[in-house]
């Protein structure tokens, strides 16, 4: 496989996402930019959870030998090293061609390094950590995994300040969460669990119940309990929508929305995620982002 099919083949994922990823009514600089955020996003983690393409094609070019591919650490520390490249590291332009398309986006808008370590990070973290005691443990997490994309979006498109990336990060948060509730079996398989112990021990739910085929009322009441938490955080983070104009406002509505009919799912299928992840359909998005577009108190 080539680089540029590498490339392709990451970036193709941005389909099954919960929310929009570059959509067609963006100026062109933010849609390409926000492609090339994303294709570094999806190319970490899809690292860190070892779902690389088969023949070892993304370790090649980073600068490796395609049996590192299943070495995760040396994965993670061969992108950072890319990463830096990135930012003007000495020993030349970027290797991988995601790392070279994302080096125009950096410098163009300025991006900062920061969210871009975060998320290497984040997925470092997941090859230590496999379950989270507390919910705050959770929400240090998110901050790593999660609240970085929603720092480079506000970034890219020159909107940051303190009060939207509070918000902003809320709605990250809300959303990796969301994500994890549709992902239970998925994790699971993986080894992963990002129920809070904490609550799991309240629901008196244990592993073993999350590897059952359909999820009794306990995991459904734990599921239900967590479901509501990400949707406060949703609540908490929708002003970041009214505070913006114009195509960004639907852009962000987009995330919002997305994350709320994710939750959706989630309620319409009784709270069993055990079976597999509950997905919205496109009327019921479109629905919420409409409600969101409606509803966020504008500001300014």
């Amino acid at each position: 496989m080539r680089g540029a099919e590498a490339s392709a083949t990451t970036l193709d994922k941005a389909r099954g996402e919960n929310f929009p990823v570059a959509p067609v009514f963006l100026p062109r600089a933010w849609r390409e930019g926000l492609r090339a955020v994303y294709g570094y996003a999806r190319l970490v983690d899809d690292i860190g959870d070892g779902d690389l393409a088969p023949g070892g094609r993304d370790a090649v070019l980073l600068g490796l030998d395609p049996a590192a591919a299943d070495d995760r650490l040396a994965m993670l520390d061969a992108f950072e090293a890319d990463l830096h490249r990135v930012f003007g590291g000495t020993d030349g332009p970027p290797r991988h061609p995601l790392m070279l398309a994302l080096q125009p986006v950096v410098r163009g808008h300025a991006l900062s390094a920061e969210p871009f370590l975060g998320l290497i990070e984040a997925n470092r973290q997941d090859q230590r950590i496999a379950r989270y005691a507390t919910y705050g443990d959770l929400l240090g997490y998110c901050e790593l995994s999660a609240n970085p994309v929603g720092r480079l979006v506000l970034e890219l498109t020159g909107t940051s300040t303190p009060e939207r990336i509070r918000r902003s990060d809320a709605v990250c948060t809300a959303l990796q969460i969301a994500e994890h509730l549709q992902d239970v079996a998925e994790d699971l398989g993986r080894d992963r669990i990002y129920l809070p112990g904490e609550d799991m021990l309240r629901f008196r739910v244990s592993e073993t119940d999350l590897a059952a085929p359909s999820a009794g009322a306990s995991v459904r009441s734990l599921i239900a309990f967590e479901t509501e938490r990400a949707r406060d955080l949703l609540n908490e983070g929708t002003p970041l929508v009214g505070s913006v104009h114009g195509r960004l406002r639907l852009l962000l509505a987009g995330f919002v929305g997305g994350g709320r009919a994710a939750l959706r799912a989630v309620t319409a299928a009784g709270f069993d995620v055990l079976p597999g992840p509950p997905k919205p359909t496109r009327s019921g998005l479109l629905r919420e982002v409409a409600a969101v577009l409606r509803t966020a108190p504008r500001k300014g």
